[in-house]
């Protein structure tokens, strides 16, 4: 059984992961697998190049991720051509590593942040959202990763919207308390999903 674990920026969806993997649940992480696919050598990191130029690259020649991410998020089409390239590769790569955990793991966790918007939550047996208000998103994120209000609202207005994500998933972790509310929460998921598989 595969998992698809979503939830919007700033919502704890590694810490998640992370928890699950401490029961011993295998977990991929979608973000991880597009820094993967335009790597250094990667086909689509030429094709990128080609598209948008040199000053999307870093003096090393790897991928310079603000140039671009100030592009793509003023300019949709922009995003949607990057899309076109860069996610087939992300999910015949997805799958790659679903099949390796899989030998391992009595399921299996996709984590992807645009679980929905991307199409990937065709590769999964159930979704669980990871949910929090925007308010607290929007905190974490600001006091994480060290990007403008303006770059995370646009990051938001990207994704979908809460109630949207809510209303697609089959489960849901409420992420706003503290980490022995989630872990709880996780704990419960995990012997759900473990009787499913069984």
């Amino acid at each position: 059984m595969i998992i698809g674990l979503t939830g919007g920026i700033g919502s704890g969806k590694s810490t998640v992961a992370r928890a699950f993997a401490e029961l011993g649940i295998g977990w991929v992480d979608a973000d991880d697998v597009a820094r993967e696919v335009v790597a250094l050598g990667e086909p689509a990191l030429t094709a990128i190049a080609e598209h948008f130029g040199t000053h999307v690259l870093n003096t090393d020649g790897t991928l310079n991720r603000s140039a671009l991410r100030t592009i793509i998020f003023e300019d949709p089409q922009q995003r949607q051509w990057l899309e076109s390239v860069t996610h087939p590769r992300v999910r015949e790569r997805l799958l790659l590593h679903i099949n390796r955990l899989k030998q391992h793991s009595p399921y299996v966790l996709l984590v992807s942040p645009l679980l929905f918007e991307s199409g990937q939550d065709k590769l999964v047996d159930r979704t669980l959202v990871i949910d929090v208000p925007e308010s607290l998103q929007l905190e974490r994120t600001l006091a994480r990763d060290g990007v403008s209000e303006n770059q995370v609202r646009a990051i938001l207005a990207a994704q979908l919207p809460r109630e949207e994500r809510l209303a697609k998933g089959d489960d849901v972790i409420d992420n706003s308390g503290n980490h022995a509310d989630m872990m709880r929460q996780v704990v419960k998921l995990d012997q759900r999903y473990r009787a499913t598989c069984d």
